[in-house]
């Protein structure tokens, strides 16, 4: 009989190591089934009972209560959120701008819903265009005879536009807010000093444009005159619109709203800081009330419901919209009109929601495109832009689209400049809102050096080339004035492409064009007095410009589809895990504040573009950005 084999040590500490991985991993997956496994049989439990809604009976109060900001598209998934809301966690708050627009529309012919309750005390800071836009839906709520009651224990001057559309406007009595309109800013700082002298980072900047000021903070200590100039313009018309949009609400004279921004303080002394009394005596709100004492208003003027917040019969936006989007037909043949949503920064490769990829982006419109049942496409942009040559395979796809045959409407949300409009540009027909930021037609490129940094540290870099510029692109190493000048001969040469493709699309000169461009920001109606933009309008009227050029017929005739693609939570995940941290780890050694300071710095939008580019693999190592730096607060 033969003796089993003996393994050697060699063999046997492999297998040994082996065995443990594979114990390890089944551990972990176990362990990590054990964690979500009440989550699963939750979900089971919410298909299983929680699929039936209760029925919408007449007399029902529609609480408008949006939680975060206004988004086009989620950029968490539909796990996450639901987590998000059980726990009363701050994370992937987010309300589709289109499911507000879509529920706002349907109550207003809607016979069950008797009125419109507005509570917009979680609603984060959003763009005006969206704002606007919801803005408008309540306002047609109350034109259609419906009554609208807003209530908040303060406003921000954003959450005030959407309440100032109500027939009523209760206040806290105790309120420490007040009603807070307080103008537009844009303020940033200024890193200049503090990378060239404290940590010893030299940042060159290589750009086309006397206004394109995304990059400023690393290479100036204040604003320059120029940016300060085209951003108090575009500003300036953004505030006084949003002045006469309230005033015209509230039946105000906008002058009056303007003096009381400009002279708060005093308001609030005379008022001897009681912001609640302030606010009514200011018209700016109908009655100062107690969330309880509101409650017990709709009461008596709805129906009472005991099992109700409250104490009225209601439904919830996300109830409502589950009633609307369940009463929509399941098969629908009809011809479509599509829209693709490009929301967020632009860079290369494949993207998930809440950015544009020049990959994934142009995936959705040759989807868009590939397909005999879309005969339309809309493209709907709220991006200050990025990459340039993401931003121009987008454009090339709006253009494959209109060779095809499909006409290409673009619709502007937020914001749609500098690459946001590289994208736009080509449509038949671009929309805007006024209020819309635009333009920053310009390019500029950002490549940070660190050998004075490393020599602080004591690291010294040194070798070898076979040629004269191998190895140029080291960060580590001082920037060859050669290199530097050839870098600017690209950045001039992606401005010279920016401007004649743009008066091309736009049957302009390029001459035309360079003088309304040179970076400079416009609000949507500068923009359409210069010629960028066509129309002013909403999404719902780019659909059916669109629908109308593909010659759909009436609006019945044809349906609007959102071609999107569906991001998994691990994917979203990872993504969040990679980003890049180099700068950090290379200057942990600088001492606790620079290290602080170093982290400001690459949060900043356009240094983590750099960064992120940097971080990529291949040879190019300074990327033209179209990037807008152009957020009002």
């Amino acid at each position: 009989m033969n003796e089993p084999r003996r393994r050697g040590p060699i063999a046997s500490l492999v297998i040994g190591v082996w065995n443990t991985i594979n114990f390890t991993r089944r551990l972990v997956l176990n362990l990590l089934f054990l964690l979500l496994l009440p989550v699963l049989a939750l979900l089971l439990l919410a298909a299983l009972f929680g699929g039936r809604l209760t029925p919408l009976e007449s007399r029902t109060t529609l609480v408008f209560a949006p939680e975060g900001r206004l988004v086009e598209q989620y950029t968490c998934d539909a796990l996450s959120r639901s987590l998000a809301h059980a726990t009363h966690s701050r994370d992937c708050q987010e309300v589709r701008l289109r499911d507000v627009l879509s529920a706002l529309h349907a109550a207003r012919t809607d016979k069950r819903i008797e009125r419109v309750v507005v509570n917009v005390q979680d609603m984060e800071p959003s763009g005006f265009a969206s704002l606007r836009e919801v803005g408008a839906a309540l306002a047609a709520v109350r034109a259609a005879g419906k009554q609208v009651v807003a209530y908040g224990d303060s406003f921000s001057q954003g959450q005030y536009l959407l309440a100032a559309q109500a027939n009523e406007i209760y206040l806290d009595p105790m309120s420490s807010g007040g009603v807070m309109l307080d103008g537009l800013a844009s303020y940033r700082q200024f890193f200049h000093t503090a990378l060239q002298d404290k940590l010893g980072v030299d940042v060159h900047l290589f750009k086309v444009g006397t206004f394109k000021s995304a990059a400023e903070p690393y290479i100036l200590d204040a604003a320059s005159p120029a940016s300060k100039e085209a951003d108090l313009y575009w500003m300036g018309d953004i505030w006084q619109r949003m002045l006469a949009d309230i005033g015209k609400a509230r039946g105000i004279d906008p002058a009056l709203l303007s003096n009381y921004a400009n002279t708060l303080p005093d308001a609030v002394s005379a008022a001897h800081g009681d912001l609640a009394q302030l606010a009514l005596q200011q018209k700016l709100v109908t009655g100062l009330k107690t969330r309880e004492e509101v409650d017990t208003l709709l009461t008596q003027r709805g129906v009472a419901d005991d099992n109700a917040d409250g104490g009225y019969r209601q439904v919830p936006l996300d109830a409502y919209l589950q009633h609307i989007n369940s009463a929509l037909p399941q098969a629908d043949n009809r011809p479509q009109v599509a829209v693709v949503v490009a929301e967020g920064e632009i860079a290369g490769g494949k993207l998930p929601a809440g950015k544009v990829g020049g990959e994934s982006t142009s995936a959705l419109l040759r989807q868009a495109r590939d397909d005999d049942d879309v005969k339309a496409v809309v493209l709907r942009v709220n991006s200050p832009g990025g990459e340039v040559f993401a931003s121009e395979q987008i454009r090339r796809e709006v253009a494959a689209l209109k060779t095809a045959g499909k006409p290409v409407v673009v619709s502007m949300g937020d914001v749609a400049a500098s690459g946001g409009y590289w994208i736009s540009m080509n449509a038949d027909r671009i929309y805007a809102d006024p209020s819309t930021i635009t333009g920053s037609i310009g390019i500029f490129g950002l490549f940070p050096t660190l050998d004075r940094s490393l020599d602080k540290l004591g690291v010294h870099t040194d070798g070898v080339a076979t040629a004269k510029y191998a190895g140029a692109f080291d960060l580590t190493r001082s920037l060859d004035p050669g290199v530097a000048t050839t870098v600017q001969a690209v950045i001039e040469k992606g401005y010279r492409d920016f401007t004649g493709r743009v008066a091309n699309a736009r049957g302009k000169s390029v001459e035309q064009i360079d003088s309304i461009a040179q970076g400079r920001v416009w609000s949507g109606a500068q923009a359409k007095d210069r010629g960028l933009v066509d129309a002013f309008g909403s999404l719902g009227d780019a659909v059916a410009d669109a629908a109308s050029r593909a010659k759909l017929g009436k609006p019945d005739a044809w349906q609007t589809r959102y071609i999107e693609d569906s991001t998994t939570p691990l994917s979203q995940l990872l993504g969040g895990m990679l980003q890049s941290r180099a700068g950090i780890a290379l200057l942990q050694h600088s001492g606790s504040a620079e290290l602080l300071l170093a982290r400001h710095v690459q949060e900043q939008p356009v240094f983590r573009f750099v960064q992120d580019a940097l971080a990529k693999p291949g040879n190019q190592r300074v990327k033209a950005l179209a990037y807008c730096f152009c957020t009002p607060q």
